[in-house]
C-alpha cells in the first residue's frame, strides 16, 4: 500500500497505486468522465499508457486509484514531476468529496517530492473542478484552446518557400525531431524531455500517424515538424506538435506543413482534423490562418505549495 493513500475516504472506499496493467481499466473511468462532461470520449488508451511507462513519475508513489463500495474505480490522481496532476472521479461517484481528497494527496506529495507548485488543466465547462481549485487557492495561468478545421472538400496545398522541402515523416527522423521539437518548446516548457520519453509520448505510440506527420528541410538539415496521431474518431485527425527552427520561421512553413498534413488527414477520409495550443505559444493567429476554428477552451490551474 501506498504511504500516501488518501486519509479519511467515503466508507466503503479503498486506494492503492496504478500500474500498466491498469491502463485499460484508467482509460475506461478517463472516458466515461469525457462523455458527461463533453459529450465524446477524447483520450486514447495509448495516451493513459503513455503516462504510466514515461520516464520520470513512478507509479507506485505518484499515482493513485480510489475503489468504490462495489469493487468499481471510482478516481484516480497522477502526478508528472511533482509539478503537474491529472484528478478524475467517476460520475457515479461525484459529489462525495473524493476531487477534493485526491487533491489533498497530490498537493502532499508534490510538498514531499520537493515541488513548491503544483499545476491541474481543467475544461471550461467543468464548474465544479473549477470551483474546487478556486477554493483551494488555485488561480488560472495559461488558456489552452482546442483548435479544428472542418474539411468538406480536398484543401488545397501551399507553396513552400525557396529551398525549402518538405516531406512525410521516416523512419531515421526520430532524433533530428526530437531535438527540434524540444529545441522549439524549451521557450516555454518546464523541462526539456529526454528523448525516451519523448518517443514515447510520440513516435512510439501506437497512434502515431506516420504518413501525416510531415518534415521540413533546408537542404539535409530538418528545420520544420509537425507530429499527427489518430485520434478516438475514425473521422478525425489530431496534430500532436507543431515545431519550426527559430531562425526560419515566419517564412510560411508551419502554414505549408499544416496543409499538407490536412490533406493527408482528408485523403485518408478524416474530414476533421484537430490540435491543441495554448497562450503561452503565441501560435492562435498561425491556426485562425489556416482555417481552424476554437472548439473548446481549458485552462491551467496552479498555486504555490506551502510547507507544513
Amino acid at each position: 500500500m501506498n504511504d500516501l493513500s488518501v486519509p479519511r475516504l467515503p466508507a466503503g472506499y479503498r486506494s492503492r497505486p496504478a500500474s500498466v496493467a491498469d491502463a485499460g481499466e484508467i482509460h475506461r473511468l478517463v472516458a466515461a468522465c469525457e462523455r458527461e462532461l463533453l459529450g465524446s470520449a477524447e483520450t486514447g488508451l495509448d495516451a493513459v499508457t503513455a503516462d504510466l511507462v514515461r520516464p520520470g513519475p513512478v507509479a507506485a508513489v505518484d499515482t493513485l486509484l480510489v475503489y468504490g463500495p462495489a469493487g468499481e474505480l471510482a478516481g484516480r490522481v497522477w502526478l508528472n514531476g511533482g509539478r503537474k496532476c491529472a484528478i478524475d472521479v467517476h460520475p457515479g461517484h461525484q459529489g462525495r468529496g473524493l476531487g477534493g481528497r485526491l487533491l489533498d494527496w497530490a498537493e502532499d506529495r508534490a510538498r514531499r517530492a520537493g515541488s513548491g507548485r503544483l499545476a491541474q488543466t481543467v475544461s471550461g465547462s467543468d464548474r465544479a473542478a473549477v470551483a474546487l481549485l478556486r477554493t483551494r487557492g488555485y488561480g488560472p495561468f495559461v488558456t489552452q484552446w482546442q483548435m479544428e478545421i472542418v474539411m468538406p472538400a480536398e484543401p488545397g496545398v501551399t507553396e513552400t518557400p525557396e529551398g525549402i522541402t518538405v516531406r512525410p515523416f521516416r523512419h531515421g527522423d526520430e532524433r533530428a525531431a526530437h531535438r527540434l521539437t524540444e529545441d522549439a518548446f524549451d521557450e516555454w516548457q518546464q523541462r526539456r524531455k529526454s528523448y525516451d520519453e519523448w518517443a514515447r509520448l510520440t513516435v512510439e505510440r501506437p497512434t502515431f500517424a506516420t504518413a501525416a506527420s510531415h518534415m521540413a528541410f533546408a537542404g539535409d538539415e530538418m528545420i520544420g515538424a509537425v507530429l499527427a496521431l489518430d485520434t478516438q474518431s475514425s473521422a478525425e485527425g489530431y496534430i500532436d506538435r507543431v515545431a519550426v527552427r527559430a531562425d526560419h520561421r515566419h517564412r510560411g512553413i508551419a502554414r505549408a506543413l499544416l496543409r499538407e498534413t490536412f490533406r493527408t488527414f482528408y485523403l485518408r477520409g478524416q474530414s476533421t482534423c484537430t490540435l491543441w495550443t495554448h497562450s503561452g505559444t503565441g501560435a492562435l493567429p498561425l491556426y485562425e490562418r489556416v482555417g481552424m476554428t476554437i472548439r473548446r477552451t481549458s485552462a491551467v490551474y496552479g498555486k504555490a505549495l506551502t510547507t507544513g
